[in-house]
């Protein structure tokens, strides 16, 4: 089995990519990339920022995130299901709905995901996001940036990046406990 260690690393640094290896195996520590993901968040953060999350890794990420900042409030869910391009072939996904409990008009949103990929469901979130109001920003933090990007969307902060082919996918998993661990499936044909 080869392994890919995870690599800690903000959008601005110029480390590559780590391959998944011939097996197409990956191991990544989900539990110290969220403790890099919170250095780089409290370094993001403003007096005026909000966090929202992408239901469903980025909302349980958004949530942990407001309660180890020590946030007041609650930290908002952004579903992409209402604004997919896919929606006519895929319908709803069994995702929580967008809740917002702030006012978005003049807020600094950071957005908050598990995996970016294509960009297509930060695009829908996005969309979604500004049905609520105007912010006055809208910035992206991922705990893993995959690369494959199909729209020009791009992490402030990426607290890992790795290369995955794209017959398999990436997703943030949590434990009863709370704990955090990646799920690698191989995509069906």
């Amino acid at each position: 089995m080869s392994t890919a260690s995870s690599s800690s690393s903000s959008s601005s640094s110029s480390s590559s990519p780590q391959p998944a290896g011939a097996a197409g195996f990956l191991t990544l520590d989900a539990e110290a990339l969220y403790r890099e993901l919170l250095r780089g968040v409290r370094s993001m953060r403003t007096a005026n920022t909000h966090l929202a999350g992408v239901a469903s890794g980025g909302m349980w990420l958004a949530q942990r995130l407001q309660q180890d900042l020590g946030l007041e409030g609650e930290a908002g869910v952004l579903s992409s299901s209402m604004h997919r391009d896919d929606f006519s072939s895929r319908g709803l996904a069994s995702s929580a709905s967008s809740t917002l409990p702030f006012d978005v008009n003049g807020a600094d949103i950071l957005l908050l995901d598990d995996v970016l990929y294509t960009g297509r469901t930060v695009r829908a979130v996005i969309n979604e996001l500004y049905d609520y109001g105007r912010p006055a920003s809208v910035r992206l933090a991922v705990l893993v940036d995959r690369g494959g990007r199909e729209l020009p969307i791009e992490a402030g902060f990426a607290a890992a990046r790795v290369a995955l082919p794209a017959t398999q996918s990436l997703s943030l998993a949590r434990a009863d406990s709370g704990a955090f661990h990646f799920e690698v499936k191989v995509k069906e044909a």
